[in-house]
C-alpha cells in the first residue's frame, strides 16, 4: 500500500503530503485531522473520527494535531465536520508545502517549516474569525464561490455600515442575480438576513454584557431608528430589546 508522506513535527503535530493512504501510526494522541483537499478547492474540512481511514485519500495535505495541543496553544478546538473556505494565502502556502521535492536535510526543514507556518496561521485566521464557512454542495464556479465566500466575509466585518446587494455585489466582483443566487445555496439565506442576523446577534450579546442604553445599542448594530430596531429585534428574538435585558437581568441576579 502506498502511504501519504508522513512529517513528524512533534508529539502533538504530523503533516502527511502526497497520494495514498494515511499511516494511522503516525497520528498523535486524540488527534483532529484537518484535511485541505487537493489544494484548488476552495474548503478545508475537519475529518471525523470515522473518516480518518477511509476519507483521508481525497486529500493532498493533512493536518493531525492533538487536541490538548490546540487547546494550550490556540485555546479553541475546531468543530468536527465543519468546513471553511480557504483564503488565497493558506491555498499558496499550502501548494508551497506540498510543491516541495527530494529527501534532503533542506527539503525536511522546509516541510517542517511550511507545515508549522500553515497551521499557525490556519488557527490565527480561525480566532479571528476570518474563516468563511462552507455549507454544502454548489453549482458555482469554484471562482464565483470564492467570490460570494468574499462578499460573505464582507458582511461578516462591515455589518454595521450601510450595506445593500448592489453594494456587497459590486465589491465582490458579482452580479446581483449571482450573489443572490450564491448565497441561497452556499449559506441558506439572503444577503440582508447575513447582515441582519450579525446585527441583531450582536446586540443581543451589548443587551446582555453591557449597560448601554437601547437605542445607542441599535445605533452602534447600524439601525437608523430605535423603532426600526425594535422591530427587528422582536421578530428575530420574539420580545423586544428591553424585555431581553430585564429577563437577562432577573436570571442574572
Amino acid at each position: 500500500m502506498t502511504y501519504k508522506r508522513a512529517i513528524i513535527i512533534s508529539a502533538e503535530f504530523t503533516s502527511f503530503v502526497g497520494h495514498g493512504a494515511l499511516d494511522t501510526a503516525c497520528l498523535p494522541p486524540e488527534p483532529i485531522v484537518i484535511g485541505f483537499g487537493d489544494m484548488g478547492e476552495p474548503a478545508v474540512t475537519i475529518l471525523a473520527t470515522e473518516q480518518i481511514s477511509d476519507g483521508a485519500s481525497g486529500h493532498i495535505l493533512l493536518f493531525a494535531i492533538s487536541r490538548p495541543s490546540c487547546l494550550r496553544m490556540f485555546r479553541l478546538l475546531p468543530s468536527v465536520k465543519a468546513s471553511w473556505y480557504l483564503a488565497a494565502d493558506l491555498r499558496e502556502l499550502g501548494r508551497a508545502l506540498v510543491a516541495i521535492e527530494g529527501e534532503s536535510e533542506v527539503a525536511a526543514m522546509l516541510r517542517t517549516a511550511r507545515s508549522m507556518e500553515l497551521l499557525c496561521r490556519l488557527f490565527v485566521a480561525l480566532e479571528q474569525h476570518r474563516m468563511v464557512e462552507y455549507h454544502g454542495s454548489t453549482m458555482l464556479s469554484v471562482v464565483d464561490a470564492q467570490r460570494v465566500a468574499a462578499a460573505h466575509q464582507l458582511v461578516s466585518e462591515s455589518w454595521q455600515k450601510p450595506l445593500t446587494v448592489a453594494d456587497v455585489a459590486r465589491r465582490s466582483g458579482l452580479g446581483k442575480a449571482k450573489l443572490t443566487q450564491g448565497f441561497r445555496e452556499m449559506y441558506k439565506c439572503t444577503v440582508a438576513e447575513a447582515v441582519s442576523e450579525r446585527r441583531l446577534g450582536n446586540a443581543r450579546s451589548l443587551l446582555t454584557l453591557s449597560d448601554l442604553p437601547v437605542s445607542s445599542i441599535g445605533y452602534r448594530c447600524g439601525y437608523q431608528s430605535n423603532a426600526s430596531f425594535t422591530r427587528a429585534f422582536g421578530r428575530r428574538f420574539g420580545m423586544t430589546p428591553t424585555e431581553l435585558r430585564r429577563r437577562e437581568k432577573s436570571f442574572g441576579g
